[in-house]
């Protein structure tokens, strides 16, 4: 379980960090926004008195540094309408994204979206320089102006920087688990291989001892149980044995390979524990490695054994669907809390004071790896039981 402790603390360590990076970016950029809009403001109120001065000027006015002031502005997109509503000018207006059959309508939504945000300043100036004391004569512009594209792009940028962190996050995690996994694979195999490598020699030494035994005991009921426990023990060997290695699989039918294992398991439990099996008439078949299939089967078994503490109901159930072949192994055990129906197939995770935590960890790498096949908590409920769901391919 270290390495997946060592994960989520990665994890969450990238996480905090994508998180405060992704606040200061955003402050920062809210504050930058912030000053360039009170920086066009301010231009656009020169922009507009340059405005006021154009309309309002006489013959000899300078208007020279008037028209550099309103020639300046490259970037903020203007428009000024008159008293009527009437569009008078537009500047760094991009008609390349109106449509041209309907331009009035679309520069009027333009128009819109400016005053909403409250972009806006009114100039008067003299319709008729003739009768320029007459109050009636005077009229007003007003200007409309919204924010530059580079101010539009900055506003946004912190949220491409934001997703950027995020996928760069996600990709250090993948890799970081990819690692991980390959490594935990490695231990797997070197466990397994060194475990079968091991027994051997035991193994052989009782083959041994067996077989003196017959030539001295010949008659002895011990030496056929001992012999059922040798080819057990050789079984496990051969087990262990493929594991790192892709076995090659067989077509077997489910249905023997269901009852060899309940008939291996209930000479050697409890007389209170009650296996009961619904099989299909009809021979379900599959492509399959039987040994280590019926280490799957055994191992459901044997948990669901501990589980009720020795006294109790297994069923064993098989139906066939157009696809696939179902098995579910149903106790009445103790059961599982519900959020832990993923954690119970981690390494190391076991609820037994001297259990190591393998058993199904090992049944989810045989059946997903071995067999493509799925494995999972159908359903539990504490104080009844479990329910374990398999699924593989027909």
């Amino acid at each position: 379980m270290a390495w997946k402790n060592k994960t989520k603390r990665i994890k969450y360590i990238l996480i905090m960090l994508a998180v405060i990076i992704a606040i200061i970016s955003l402050v920062y950029s809210h504050f930058l926004v912030k000053d360039l809009e009170k920086e066009a403001a301010s231009k656009m109120a020169i922009w507009a008195e340059a405005m006021h001065s154009l309309n309002n000027a006489d013959e000899n006015t300078d208007l020279n540094l008037v028209l550099k002031i309103l020639n300046t502005n490259n970037t903020i997109p203007v428009i000024v309408l008159n008293d009527d509503g009437e569009v008078e000018l537009t500047r760094n207006i991009d008609f390349s994204r109106l449509s041209t059959a309907d331009s009035i309508e679309n520069l009027h939504n333009e128009v819109n979206e400016m005053r909403q945000t409250d972009h806006n300043i009114k100039i008067s100036y003299i319709a008729n320089e003739i009768e320029a004391d007459t109050l009636a004569n005077v009229q007003y512009l007003e200007i409309l102006y919204g924010n530059s594209l580079v101010l539009k792009r900055l506003a946004i940028y912190p949220y491409i920087q934001i997703t950027i962190l995020a996928l760069f996050a996600i990709i250090i995690l993948f890799v970081i688990v990819s690692s991980q996994r390959a490594e935990q694979n490695r231990v797997w195999v070197g466990l397994t291989k060194e475990t079968a490598h091991q027994l051997g020699t035991p193994i052989s030494s009782l083959i041994a001892w067996m077989e003196i035994l017959r030539d001295n005991y010949p008659e002895d009921p011990i030496l056929p149980e001992l012999a059922k426990d040798i080819d057990r023990l050789n079984l496990i060997v051969e087990r262990f044995s493929k594991i790192g290695s892709l076995p090659e699989p067989q077509i077997e039918s489910v249905n023997e390979v269901i009852w060899h294992v309940v008939n291996y398991l209930k000479p050697r439990s409890s007389q209170n524990v009650k296996f009961v099996c619904y099989l299909p008439k009809q021979e379900c078949h599959v492509m399959m490695n039987a040994s280590l299939f019926e280490w799957v089967i055994e191992n459901l078994c044997k948990n669901a054994i501990d589980a009720m503490g020795s006294k109790g109901r297994i069923e064993i159930s098989v139906h066939e669907e157009i696809k696939r072949i179902i098995i579910e192994i149903s106790d009445t055990g103790k059961g599982i809390a519900k959020g832990q129906f993923n954690s119970v197939f981690e390494p190391g995770y076991t609820t037994k004071q001297r259990g190591w935590g393998l058993g199904l960890s090992l049944a989810k790498r045989i059946v997903e790896k071995y067999h493509k096949g799925k494995i999972f908590v159908k359903s539990s409920e504490l104080g009844k039981g479990t329910t374990f769901r398999i699924e593989l391919r027909k």
